[in-house]
């Protein structure tokens, strides 16, 4: 699917909509003609979930008058939400987490005021339809069915619309609700970054590797050929070998790291939980191989809040470099791996879910009205599956 979008980006292609409420103008670039629409009445406020400060459940706010989305460069999208998955980072943005980075990433210039981010939209997952597209957008025309994970520095999906770049979505799988596809772009974006863009690996080099996961599952390694071994609570077994998991290791029968090193060593070594791990991960991996340990849990926003951005990056720096040089010394190559949005990632990744190789899973899904009770929910942790709002119905596209 990413090289049918690279032609659809060669291309001049636009459709226009045959809905009553937009007007159809014709815009001549040299010898291209472009169709574009505009609505016939612009709207300038929406429904959406938002927090005027950072804190506890207690910040979320309501609101009918939130901004409405608006296309400011032409390769951008309006999306009407119709249902939105939450994340860990959502609840650590809420209470301030990445503050400092992601004001960074707002407003490189620093040419606003401290706060200006307020008031701000959380949720990372989205899926919908679009609803209006820049005149650079080709790929993608209104009434298209997209799904994305939107990045932490732009405005979230707990609202009626939200507009993203058309190089961040991708077209929603096509066995998958709303509801049940907005249960997977953060995650799946932030993996596919982890392990294709920091460890390497590709459908066409994984299989017969040896992966470990810490605290995940492994559908997509599974589905290209990698044998997958995971670590979990004993009651999560069933459910994460259903999710492609061929060896799992019981957390709560006692301390791991006696158990995996007991099994043949890995090439790659993908760690969700952080802390202690890295004491004893690395040297389950196989030596002087090209072997890699990728960590998502890295102190660089945290670094970046507590000693500002230069302090923050500069100690980021200095822990990477003493760490990557600690372990290449001893033949293992030691990373961080970052999310990423990507709608050629989400091309594959879809591709993946419709030959059903990836499945979505949703634990609980709350209605628009009950967002501070999925944060609650959040917050419980331990969740088998994710937690999901339905903002709007199936066939609600107006």
């Amino acid at each position: 699917m990413s090289s049918v979008r690279h032609l659809m980006y060669s291309r001049w292609l636009f459709h226009c909509s045959t809905s009553p409420s937009v007007n159809t103008s014709v815009c001549w670039h040299g010898r291209q003609k472009r169709l574009f629409s505009t609505t016939k009445r612009r709207m300038t406020i929406m429904p959406a979930w938002v927090i005027d400060k950072y804190g506890g459940n207690d910040v979320l706010r309501f609101t009918k008058n939130a901004s409405f989305p608006v296309i400011t460069y032409p390769n951008e999208v309006i999306i009407k939400v119709n249902a939105a998955g939450l994340n860990p980072i959502d609840v650590g943005m809420r209470g301030g987490y990445g503050a400092s980075s992601l004001s960074m990433k707002r407003d490189p210039l620093n040419l606003k005021q401290h706060g200006m981010e307020f008031p701000l939209i959380l949720g990372r997952d989205v899926s919908g339809v679009i609803m209006e597209c820049g005149l650079d957008v080709k790929y993608f025309t209104e009434r298209d069915e997209v799904w994305a994970a939107i990045p932490p520095w732009k405005q979230g999906s707990l609202a009626e619309f939200v507009v993203l770049s058309a190089n961040e979505i991708s077209r929603k799988p096509k066995l998958l609700s709303h509801r049940e596809a907005a249960a997977i772009p953060y995650v799946a974006a932030t993996s596919w970054s982890a392990l294709v863009n920091t460890g390497g690996l590709s459908k066409d080099n994984c299989a017969k590797k040896r992966i470990l996961i810490l605290g995940g599952s492994g559908g997509m390694l599974k589905a290209w050929g990698a044998h997958v071994t995971v670590t979990c609570s004993q009651n999560a077994e069933r459910f994460v070998r259903d999710l492609g998991a061929d060896h799992v290791v019981d957390y709560t029968s006692g301390p791991v790291e006696k158990p995996l090193g007991e099994l043949e060593k890995f090439d790659l070594i993908l760690d969700n939980v952080g802390g202690e791990t890295e004491r004893w991960a690395l040297t389950l991996l196989k030596p002087w191989s090209g072997a890699k340990y990728v960590t998502l849990v890295t102190p660089f926003l945290q670094n970046t809040d507590l000693l500002g951005i230069a302090d923050g990056m500069m100690q980021t720096a200095a822990t990477v470099a003493t760490k990557a040089l600690k372990h290449l010394i001893k033949g293992v190559h030691y990373r961080w791996g970052f999310f990423a949005p990507s709608g050629p990632a989400l091309d594959e990744i879809s591709e993946m879910v419709d030959a059903g190789q990836i499945r979505a899973v949703v634990e609980e899904t709350f209605s628009f009205s009950q967002v501070p009770h999925a944060f609650e929910k959040m917050e419980k942790g331990h969740a088998r599956g994710k937690t999901v709002v339905q903002i709007s119905q199936e066939d609600d596209y107006s």
